[in-house]
């Protein structure tokens, strides 16, 4: 029998041998795997476009408190365009590299042209009528008609009717318009609705309005009141008439692929997170508007008309020519949804 009489080069090689073995995996070495509840959140990135301060950025915000009190979602929010501008970030969502985005809904025309149903005159009767419809069967329809676009709809945020405003008169009736020329947000139906009251249209940034407004380039423009307000129009445009003839709203989209991916429990989890942000979107845009409404009286800037009811169904028979053109392409059934909603 053969004995090794180096002891401490026996050692040595045990010792060498165990930590070679450790490193090809037989210990705790190199990287640590992903443990506790980190490694089982699902990570959901929510990009849009306005700052936090804004009914949106707010919803998104509620939705992340809400979504993330179940431990299986962490939402990344990214306000501002910090992740995607307006022009990004739809093809971003049907990528899957962000999970949530909130756009305008003309944004979505190209896509479905029903939803020009928003820009359609005097559809509806009132600020919850809308709400109604978009709450109702037709209005899930039409935010669901994304789905062979890769996209689904999980929520209108409704940001508020729309009023004209210009430099020139007071503007009460249809005959008003003749001659005057408005910035809109896009063509279509809004260059439609204004030709049929006599007057010209041009498609104009919103970063750029008021200069627009400011340099005469444009006699007057629609929008909500809190935009009227903070963009401080009144600067430039003497004349508000309260109209609420259309409407600048939103809706929430996911990816159908990420959405399919979650199970029943966790499609629930995020559609009752959602419900509870539009909730508090709808109140604070609703405040919003009621805040700068008051403001815009209380400036004494504009001179403010207020449509009657004789005066509205003068209007509806002035634009009948856009509901000729658009009710086949928008369909005949959203339309009558809209128009009957309370």
């Amino acid at each position: 029998m053969k004995i090794f009489r180096n002891k401490p080069l026996l050692i040595l090689l045990a010792v060498v041998m165990a930590a070679a073995l450790t490193g090809c995996g037989g210990g705790g070495g190199g990287e640590k795997a992903p443990s506790g509840d980190s490694a089982k959140k699902i990570t959901v990135k929510f990009s849009h476009v306005v700052a936090e301060t804004t009914p949106k950025g707010q919803a998104a915000i509620k939705f992340k408190e809400e979504l993330e009190k179940s431990g299986q979602f962490e939402v990344q929010l990214f306000p501002s365009s910090q992740l995607y501008g307006d022009k990004e970030e739809l093809e971003a969502l049907k990528a899957n590299n962000v999970q949530l985005i909130a756009p305008s809904v003309t944004k979505l025309v190209g896509f479905v042209p029903a939803f020009q149903l928003v820009d359609m005159p005097f559809l509806f009767a009132s600020d919850q009528a809308a709400y109604n419809f978009y709450d109702g069967p037709k209005g899930q329809e039409l935010m669901n008609s994304l789905e062979p676009q890769g996209m689904l709809g999980l929520g209108w945020w409704p940001n508020g009717s729309k009023h004209f405003t210009n430099s020139k008169k007071p503007l009460k009736k249809p005959e008003d318009f003749k001659g005057l020329k408005f910035r809109t947000q896009s063509g279509g139906v809004l260059d439609e609705q204004f030709k049929s009251l006599g007057a010209g249209s041009q498609t104009i940034a919103f970063g750029e309005v008021y200069q627009a407004l400011n340099n005469k380039t444009v006699d007057g423009q629609e929008n909500t009141f809190n935009n009227i307000d903070t963009q401080k129009y009144a600067e430039v445009q003497k004349y508000m008439t309260i109209s609420a003839h259309g409407r600048l709203d939103y809706v929430v989209l996911t990816n159908t692929t990420f959405w399919n991916s979650l199970n029943d429990e966790q499609k629930k989890l995020f559609t009752d997170a959602m419900n509870t942000a539009s909730q508090l979107e709808r109140q604070m845009a609703d405040e919003l508007n009621a805040k700068s409404f008051e403001t815009l009286k209380n400036s004494g800037k504009m001179e403010i008309y207020t449509l009657t009811e004789e005066d509205r169904q003068a209007f509806i028979k002035a634009l009948q020519p856009v509901y000729d053109k658009y009710t086949e392409a928008i369909g005949k059934d959203y339309i009558e949804a809209a128009r009957n909603s309370k």
